[in-house]
């Protein structure tokens, strides 16, 4: 199936931490393919900025900025997208939080933290809009976002690669309780990824183009493509899966340490 046509017309997406990064490029592709979408960031400049960017191009984006670790947010979000929108049938729980720190020293609030935004908060906005979708009665997609470190370990990441492997796990789990209802679970697995914060490290390009086999860590651009497939209807009888998008570092798992 062409995804470079509107083949998510008449779709309604939530993306979460989009304000920049890997979840505005999945907001914009989205949007060119003709969804609307609900920006979430808890930004909220830097979420108003970024929709505005695609309102000006004449897509169909609205924000709503705030802390998805929070249920009462998460239910009010979804209540808003259905008022404007008139459904939800795609979510993409993007954001999530890195806080790095050696195992033996890692605090009890820096573990609940983490826990409660990356795992939390995308348990929840699947349930919601799981039940939103089961009302509707059309299907429709989740999507998580894990990371290569969900399944290599990583230097002072114990706690964030936990949670990553969990949503895995998480997403295999839903395939029993939501396949019924038509809605697919998968998740993604992004490697090293440009982005607005990792290009904070002048090193980070060099470095993880020498780690990686295929000479370059990913764009934006690499993983939206492929969180796009799987909330696509190209990909309705994929489910229960983790994509990994990590240009093979997995394969062979250099430390950049």
């Amino acid at each position: 199936m062409d995804l470079s046509q509107d083949i998510f017309k008449n779709e309604v997406a939530i993306v979460t931490g989009a304000g920049q990064g890997i979840g505005f490029e999945i907001v914009k592709q989205l949007c060119a393919r003709g969804a609307s979408v609900v920006l979430n960031d808890i930004d909220e400049k830097l979420a108003g900025e970024s929709a505005a960017v695609l309102v000006k191009e004449g897509y169909s984006c609205i924000t709503f900025p705030g802390d998805v670790s929070d249920p009462d947010f998460i239910t009010s979000m979804v209540d808003t997208t259905v008022a404007t929108f008139g459904k939800l049938t795609i979510a993409v729980a993007n954001a999530g939080i890195t806080l790095y720190g050696d195992f033996l020293n890692y605090s009890p609030g820096s573990l609940y933290k983490v826990m409660q935004l990356n795992l939390g908060g995308s348990f929840l906005l699947a349930q919601a809009t799981a039940k939103q979708v089961i009302k509707q009665g059309s299907g429709g997609s989740i999507l998580f976002m894990s990371s290569v470190t969900g399944h290599q370990a990583h230097k002072n990441l114990a706690a964030y690669g936990m949670t990553k492997a969990a949503l895995e796990m998480l997403a295999k789990t839903l395939v029993i309780e939501l396949s019924e209802y038509c809605i697919s679970v998968n998740a993604i697995a992004p490697g090293a990824t440009i982005t607005e914060r990792t290009s904070e490290d002048p090193e980070y390009v060099k470095t993880w183009s020498r780690l990686t086999p295929m000479g370059r860590p990913a764009r934006v651009e690499d993983i939206a493509n492929a969180a796009l497939f799987l909330v696509s209807p190209a990909s309705r009888h994929i489910t229960g899966q983790s994509l990994i998008v990590d240009g093979g570092w997995t394969s062979v798992s250099p430390s950049p340490y």
